[in-house]
């Protein structure tokens, strides 16, 4: 149990700095560090910052959601960015895998530039502890329990694909807005086409990784029963211009292959 155990919060805390990289990239910040993570009582660490930063609401959200997904504790979780000289809290918000649970609010506001921590909090599971280990026996025969009876029912349907993909995509500073076909940029909103918002999110899967041309032409356009030539780097040299008030974003043409969204 301690083996995994510290191997679950090392993991942990790679993600927790991940947060805290990613949060100084989106300010603009590609050189201080992130200090070492702490971890002040159970299930609650902090993320401290050699340096002042500024960040935006929608940004820290998006970050927090899309990397501690991969942390099968973190399914229910509070943040708080606190004030480092009083310890006061300049933003909070709380997120649940029910989202009737969640409370975000004062989403997309730009925070002044001040010398901030994050705090993060996990729920307790409360299901395997010391005290408790002898549940651990029972297990396996909880698991076979658990087989014979979703045997005797069928499968629940496969969620929607709105449910399965986050609305809001955060790429360096600019946050994307697949469900509304907007890229928000330094507070700067610009409106995308459908084909512009279908191609950004295939890149947007894959940053810093080639696309080959011939999977963007399949997917945007062969797939709907037209073959198309010299569109596709109309498209992309559009894309490219409304990324341009990032210099940290780019799509970058890889000769003989295809493209890459470039994020510095």
């Amino acid at each position: 149990m301690n083996g995994g155990e510290d191997f679950d919060l090392a993991r942990r805390e790679i993600l927790f700095r991940r947060i805290g990289h990613e949060l100084l990239l989106q300010s603009g910040d590609s050189t201080s560090r992130v200090l070492p993570i702490k971890k002040v009582a159970e299930n609650e660490y902090q993320i401290g910052f050699e340096h002042e930063f500024t960040f935006n609401s929608i940004s820290l959200v998006n970050t927090t959601k899309r990397l501690l997904v991969k942390d099968p504790m973190a399914n229910d979780y509070v943040v708080k960015v606190l004030n480092v000289k009083d310890s006061s809290v300049a933003y909070g918000y709380a997120v649940s895998r029910h989202k009737k649970d969640e409370i975000i609010g004062c989403i997309g506001r730009k925070q002044p530039k001040a010398d901030y921590m994050i705090d993060i909090k996990l729920k307790p599971t409360g299901i395997i502890t010391k005290k408790n280990g002898y549940l651990l026996g029972s297990l396996p025969f909880l698991a076979f329990v658990g087989f014979i009876f979703l045997r005797s029912f069928k499968p629940r349907n496969a969620l929607p694909n709105d449910d399965l993909h986050q609305d809001l995509i955060t790429l360096g500073s600019v946050v994307f807005d697949t469900k509304n076909r907007k890229l928000n940029i330094n507070e700067k909103v610009i409106e995308l086409t459908g084909t512009e918002t279908r191609l950004l999110l295939i890149f947007a899967q894959s940053p810093n990784e080639t696309i080959q041309r011939s999977r963007l032409q399949k997917e945007i356009w062969e797939d709907e029963g037209v073959i198309v030539g010299r569109s596709l780097d109309m498209f992309i040299s559009k894309l490219r211009k409304k990324l341009e008030p990032d210099p940290n974003i780019n799509i970058v043409v890889i000769r003989a292959m295809g493209y890459k969204l470039e994020i510095i």
